[in-house]
């Protein structure tokens, strides 16, 4: 949204507009901060450890908004297909970057399958990808259930027993990831003021970023972007519109796979029925945190919305506790502030899409009338 108005001078009222739910988080922050009581260094290393952790997961949100999809709530897809090359890799006890490496080349045919069957649904349901996409991933995590609890040992060999349930099939609730955790962020590291610096896992992110950069300006994002537009107009230019999006859902599913093993190697340990259940939630809100809407998002809300998002999920507990003297009152704030804010960006969405209608029929009737008046 423009923050100028018609005569092209800056509107503070449109720039609070466009930005208001950036700048209430900022206010949340800034009261949050001083009364968690927390140290100035603890936050920037926490900060610094989340985006490491979130930054790619939300990164794979912005090609299906560029191809005019919306917020890709079946990203939920391609981190289930992450935690399953997760569970093979750690069967076969392949352990640090060679085990991620690995993790991530078994989680690309998953994806794949996955984004695939969501792209095909979503390309029946134009207009409610949203919605859709988001039932998709409550029944592909159903089929997740029945191949993790029942298939993996019986059907699917499991040899370690480890990491199955005592009954001998399945796979316990937790799978430790002890030997992989933060082997990517401890590659190489350095510390600035007791912040620890994850280089190799910042420059992944960064020619991620590069890479979509370069992406938007190739022939597949051109067209992307102009069936994002309009998909009339692409179609009778030529394009395969139905194609082009399910491409875009295939690779948003493909770079959600690699995002959570990287998230999970970080946290070093996979909850396997529970690990991805929120994190598209929580993913979309933090990219909404940062100032993108349903058509239109890019790099910088990405990372804005990590920090806004993640200083709000650290602070907010220690104030509520310090205000109110019962720490669930701050984790209630956040799982609240985490819906709502997905929920207020969708009723602007469609506010400003219903005005857009409205202020064009009204420019179609006056143009007629007009015409009626010449003729």
């Amino acid at each position: 949204m423009s923050t100028r108005n018609k005569a092209g001078g800056f509107s503070i009222g449109s720039f609070l507009g466009s930005n208001s739910v950036p700048i209430m988080f900022i206010i949340i922050c800034a009261i949050c901060i001083p009364v968690s009581g927390f140290s100035i260094p603890y936050l920037l290393n926490e900060i610094m450890s989340r985006l490491g952790r979130n930054a790619f997961l939300i990164l794979s949100l912005l090609i299906p908004i560029m191809a005019g999809m919306g917020l890709n709530f079946g990203m939920t897809l391609g981190a289930m297909a992450g935690e399953i090359a997760l569970i093979f890799v750690s069967d076969w006890q392949i352990w640090g970057i060679p085990g991620m490496v690995l993790a991530m080349i078994v989680s690309i045919p998953l994806s794949v399958l996955l984004g695939l069957f969501c792209g095909k649904i979503l390309n029946m349901a134009k207009g409610r990808e949203m919605i859709t996409s988001y039932i998709i991933s409550f029944f592909i995590n159903g089929v997740y259930q029945l191949v993790v609890l029942y298939m993996m040992g019986p059907i699917i060999p499991i040899s370690h027993s480890s990491i199955k349930l005592p009954r001998g099939y399945g796979i316990r609730n937790t799978v430790s990831l002890l030997n992989m955790r933060q082997s990517l962020d401890n590659a190489v590291s350095f510390r600035i003021a007791g912040v620890k610096i994850p280089v190799i896992t910042l420059l992944i992110i960064a020619a991620m970023c590069l890479i979509i950069i370069w992406f938007r300006r190739t022939k597949l994002g051109q067209d992307m972007r102009a069936v994002g537009q309009d998909m009339q107009v692409a179609r009778d230019a030529g394009i395969n519109v139905e194609r082009t999006r399910i491409i875009s859902i295939v690779i948003s599913t493909v770079l959600a796979g690699f995002g959570m093993i990287i998230y999970l190697q970080n946290m070093g340990n996979l909850s396997t029925y529970s690990s991805h259940s929120q994190v598209g939630m929580f993913c979309i809100a933090a990219l909404l945190v940062g100032g993108a809407s349903v058509d239109k998002a890019g790099i910088g809300n990405v990372f804005l919305g990590v920090i806004l998002f993640h200083l709000m999920f650290i602070v907010a507990p220690n104030a509520g506790t310090k205000i109110t003297g019962d720490s669930m009152i701050g984790e209630y704030f956040r799982v609240f502030v985490s819906y709502g804010v997905i929920t207020v960006a969708l009723v602007m969405y469609e506010t400003k899409k219903r005005r857009a209608k409205a202020s064009m029929g009204r420019q179609l009737e006056a143009d007629q009338r007009e015409a009626v008046m010449k003729g």
